[in-house]
């Protein structure tokens, strides 16, 4: 049984209320063509995901986007920064706290209408803030329309990417999508979700018939994967790459494009290994040109402070997975830059 609680006003009414300034709206524009033009090979740079496994409080996330900002002015020649403000992100049991969407206090109960809220406020600062517009995850398809207008980049993560509504809303995105292998690692699952992404698709949403064109952005984002005894399983080394490669080759999808995740199975988790998993990665961009062409950057955890609490206790400390403190990051990215 359902019991209704509390009726959610639909996005539109949501977005007058709490709007994009336009000049925000117009520096958004602008990050949305320089994120697109790498998955498109209009451009050289790579696109460096990058931030919180999950933005559970405003303030540091706010902290640290802008000092992403400044980072940003040192490495924009070659790389392309995307914080992660990853507002639907709950814990991976899904048994306790469910992300600032649903739950924008993490000491209390779920709220959805101030998490929408909260969560067009804090992007909305964000961008004010550094001059970046973010990344997010479509954990729920239906809760897209509540973000359009302030994502610059959408993931489809790999418990969802096996998903059919996943797959369809992708088509109507407006920015580029980045769909994670399924758990089980399957190069082919993840090629099918692309392929559906891509094509033009009519089916119901929100209570209405759409239609969409597809969006040819829509590409591969390489996580690791699990085995049936719950082993981790890396995809990150050449040779599982340059199959993914193979795969792109034969299946005549547009604008090939391939994300490194360097956490979750890549690392175990083990957050000091996304600094040698970029390493390796870079590494294997200068030894080969068709991975290099192919390979359009990473997506890392990171926040203020390293490793990972049970409580927000520590500020800027994640409540989810591990991640990278800022000073690591920041000679990260800087490496990185270095080497494109």
């Amino acid at each position: 049984m359902f019991e209704k609680q509390i009726k959610i006003p639909e996005p539109e009414e949501i977005k007058s209320v709490c709007p994009m300034p336009a000049e925000l709206a117009k520096i958004k524009a602008e990050r949305d063509k320089l994120v697109s033009d790498v998955i498109s090979g209009k451009s050289d740079k790579l696109i460096i995901i990058v931030g919180p496994c999950s933005a559970h409080s405003s303030k540091p996330v706010l902290d640290y986007v802008e000092k992403l900002g400044k980072l940003n002015e040192k490495v924009k020649d070659k790389l392309v920064l995307v914080p992660r403000i990853y507002t639907n992100k709950p814990r991976t049991k899904g048994v306790g706290y469910k992300g600032m969407f649903s739950q924008p206090d993490p000491t209390k109960s779920e709220d959805i209408l101030k998490g929408i809220y909260k969560i067009r406020e804090l992007n909305v600062a964000a961008i004010g803030a550094s001059g970046l517009s973010a990344a997010d995850e479509m954990l729920y398809p239906a809760n897209y329309a509540y973000v359009e207008d302030l994502l610059s980049y959408v993931a489809v993560g790999a418990r969802s990417s096996e998903n059919q509504l996943h797959r369809l809303v992708a088509s109507g995105v407006d920015v580029p999508v980045g769909i994670k292998n399924p758990m089980s690692g399957s190069v082919l699952v993840m090629l099918n979700s692309i392929y559906a992404a891509q094509s033009g698709q009519t089916f119901k949403l929100n209570g209405w018939q759409v239609k969409t064109d597809g969006n040819n952005l829509a590409h591969a984002i390489l996580r690791g994967a699990v085995d049936g005894y719950g082993n981790d399983k890396p995809n990150f080394h050449y040779e599982t790459v340059m199959q993914v490669v193979e795969g792109y080759a034969q299946s005549g999808l547009k604008n090939p494009a391939i994300i490194i995740d360097a956490n979750h199975s890549n690392s175990g988790k083990r957050f000091k290994q996304q600094i040698r998993i970029c390493e390796e990665v870079m590494q294997n961009r200068l030894y080969d040109n068709d991975f290099k062409k192919n390979v359009k950057g990473f997506m890392i955890e990171s926040f203020l402070e390293e490793g990972n609490q049970k409580e927000d206790e520590v500020y800027g400390k994640s409540i989810t997975d591990p991640c990278l403190g800022w000073d690591d990051t920041e000679r990260l990215l800087l490496d990185i830059a270095d080497k494109v």
